[in-house]
């Protein structure tokens, strides 16, 4: 059993639980890196640690104090290199109509929901009915698009081209240094002006915004491992400031970057 689905077998999952809503809470977590799904939709709070969601061929990061919205029926994957990942689960067996509850959703979570999430804990693994808690369950669920002002755009876009597979690869491996449009333009087999142009059709973000993206993702998992200061996880991730470097987190992130911002993490 996992999060209070039964696993018949690899990726299937059986809801033999009544309840409309419940919450599983796990310190360590560990999860199989294999896609799955399952007929609730999911609220995941990251309280310590990251994860990266692998979803519709988009990879979102969710940091400490973020949450991630995944619809009934959605196909997921999900992996992490974090130190340690404390997550709360929410699993929802009904949502309202509005299309938020349709779409995957990664945002901050804001002071009040924070504090409703860690009161929802004292229900941790509870599958007998409770009034309370279904009715403070479906407040938090109604209160989600409230919330979710805007998203912080933490996922990384994989294009269908598979020309554009060996860009992105070479990006992943060398984002410590500027783009060479040319030679990536060389490992697609097309011109400049093509690849930017079909890069941009194909993910909705230019190769510089991709490069961006890897950048400070990579250097949320630096943080983690509580090894460096800012200043070097700046350098060994391709800035040449740390003043540099957090700008381009601020615009990604929408917070500073900090060591004590991100115990254990922290899109």
């Amino acid at each position: 059993m996992k999060c209070g689905l039964t696993e018949k077998s690899d990726s299937k999952f059986v809801d033999t639980i009544e309840k409309e809503a419940y919450v599983w809470c796990e310190k360590d977590w560990k999860h199989d890196s294999y896609e799955h799904m399952h007929n609730r939709s999911q609220l995941t709070f990251v309280e310590d640690g990251y994860q990266y969601f692998h979803i519709d061929r988009k990879i979102y990061l969710v940091p400490q104090h973020h949450v991630i919205w995944i619809p009934s029926g959605k196909a997921h994957k999900i992996t992490s290199e974090a130190t340690t990942v404390n997550l709360m689960v929410f699993l929802f067996k009904s949502v309202f109509d509005e299309d938020f509850y349709q779409q995957v959703q990664v945002f901050a979570v804001p002071p009040v929901l924070k504090e409703m999430l860690l009161y929802a804990s004292k229900w941790n693994q509870s599958l007998t009915e409770n009034e309370e808690q279904e009715i403070f369950f479906k407040a938090i669920l109604k209160s989600l698009p409230n919330f979710c002002r805007e998203s912080n755009r933490l996922e990384i876009p994989v294009p269908a081209d598979t020309r554009l597979i060996p860009v992105c690869n070479e990006i992943n491996s060398s984002f410590k240094y500027s783009l060479n449009i040319d030679s990536l333009a060389e490992k697609a087999q097309m011109s400049v002006r093509s690849l930017q142009r079909i890069f941009k059709n194909e993910t909705g973000i230019t190769l510089q915004k991709y490069l961006q993206l890897t950048r400070i993702l990579k250097s949320i998992e630096l943080i983690d491992t509580k090894q460096y200061t800012l200043s070097e996880v700046a350098y060994k991730v391709g800035y040449q400031s740390l003043s540099a470097f957090t700008t381009s987190y601020f615009a990604v992130m929408k917070a500073k970057p900090g060591l004590n911002r991100h115990q254990g993490v922290s899109s």
